[in-house]
């Protein structure tokens, strides 16, 4: 049900369903004849063989105001890759597959080990940096819009919806953040959202006091969704985390470069279901165990570089806080799906309440013993600071890639 609620703090546009797409579409195509868009998926082979993808291409194929899509692949090898490039051939729009595990990759990376400026750790945040690189490397888009390639509920409108406030060139907006209901399989999803970063925040405040920065994070209705658009000025000075942290990551770097009045978040779908990360109460590398630490610990490396002193008590005192916290939210999310008609597995979402307050401590620990841990990739501009030749270099391998692996 559509609202017309303001926070106060981030701008926040809503889908008040009073105009239709088609129209939205024809706007944003007058923007895009000065002001090109770029769209960014940063995909593993393995999600070319899920349910999603093929959906995403088709109503992709409809959307006109698109100037670029760059693919990042993640785990594929040259068969892999060829295939990857017949499966986006259907793409009417201009578009490159970046073989991110390629040999012309891997030697840049191997040049930047050099400098001591490559990626710790492969994964999205990585795939996201090395698109972004590429498109810098274009030097023709001014919108570049960001989103993940399992969305099970795709629909071209989220597109047009996220892309709208920094594509409008009325609008002062530097980076715009989707948000959604998180329902999917008739039950509610965004369990590390709703179990952990919400009351997590709230504990926070509660027992470091008021920070900007916390009511900052407080304001976005779904800190967590993978779906973002930025001006591409913006994009030279942007740190990407490389772990679990990269949502926050983005906004926490939005909030240290641009300011609150140059966010927004939109609303861009009535239901949203994508892969479903697993607990992995057991695995601290995997799923949403080894998520909750790196979310937790972006959030405490940020507060740290405003101020905020740290130490092994108040980590303790946050995690009873947050526990309490956390239970009597869980309360209301299960008040709310019964009234609703959803699926709510009570000892599930416990059990996750459980894991999460032992990780803070966990995260807490991890901080203090080493804060000189710097999970982001270096910059744009301090790359071409040290290496001037590298962005031309890059473009110029994912070129050679394309022309000696055919897709045939």
């Amino acid at each position: 049900m559509a609202d017309f609620n303001q926070n106060g703090n981030v701008a926040l546009f809503h889908n008040l369903r009073t105009r239709p797409l088609a129209e939205l579409d024809y706007e944003i195509e007058s923007f895009a004849q000065t002001r090109k868009i770029t769209l960014v998926l940063p995909s593993l082979y393995s999600e070319l063989e899920g349910p999603a993808l093929e959906k995403i291409i088709s109503e992709l194929s409809q959307v006109r105001y698109l100037h670029r899509i760059i693919i990042g692949l993640d785990r594929a090898d040259e068969a892999q890759y060829r295939h990857a490039r017949r499966f986006f051939a259907a793409l009417p729009q201009q578009h490159v597959v970046i073989w991110n595990d390629g040999p012309r990759m891997q030697a840049l990376m191997a040049r930047l080990d050099a400098l001591g400026l490559a990626p710790m750790q492969p994964g999205k945040g990585r795939n996201v940096w090395s698109c972004l690189g590429y498109l810098i490397a274009c030097a023709d888009s001014s919108v570049v819009a960001i989103h993940d390639c399992d969305i099970l509920t795709y629909s071209r409108e989220m597109l047009s919806r996220l892309v709208y406030p920094v594509a409008h060139p009325g609008f002062s907006y530097q980076l715009a953040k989707g948000f959604y209901p998180r329902i999917g399989s008739n039950k509610l999803g965004g369990r590390v959202t709703r179990n952990l970063v919400s009351p997590l925040l709230i504990s926070l405040k509660k027992v470091i006091g008021d920070r900007d920065y916390i009511d900052y994070l407080r304001a976005f209705r779904y800190p967590l969704s993978g779906e973002f658009a930025m001006r591409t000025t913006y994009l030279p000075d942007l740190r990407i985390p490389w772990d679990w942290g990269l949502e926050i990551g983005v906004l926490s770097e939005a909030w240290r470069n641009l300011g609150p009045r140059a966010v927004c978040q939109v609303e861009i779908a009535d239901v949203y279901d994508h892969k479903h990360q697993d607990l992995s109460a057991t695995d601290a590398q995997a799923g949403l165990n080894r998520m909750s630490m790196d979310i937790c610990k972006a959030i405490f490396r940020k507060l740290a570089a405003d101020g905020t002193v740290f130490s092994t008590n108040v980590f303790r005192t946050l995690k009873a806080t947050y526990y309490r916290r956390a239970l009597d939210m869980l309360e209301v999310y299960s008040h709310d799906a019964a009234m609703n008609g959803l699926s709510f597995d009570r000892h599930a979402e416990e059990s996750s309440i459980k894991l999460f307050s032992d990780n803070i401590v966990l995260a807490g620990q991890a901080f203090l013993e080493t804060p000189q841990e710097v999970p982001f990739s270096p910059n744009w501009n301090l790359i071409n600071a040290a290496d001037p030749a590298l962005l031309a270099d890059f473009k110029a391998s994912v070129a050679a890639d394309l022309a000696d692996y055919s897709a045939e």
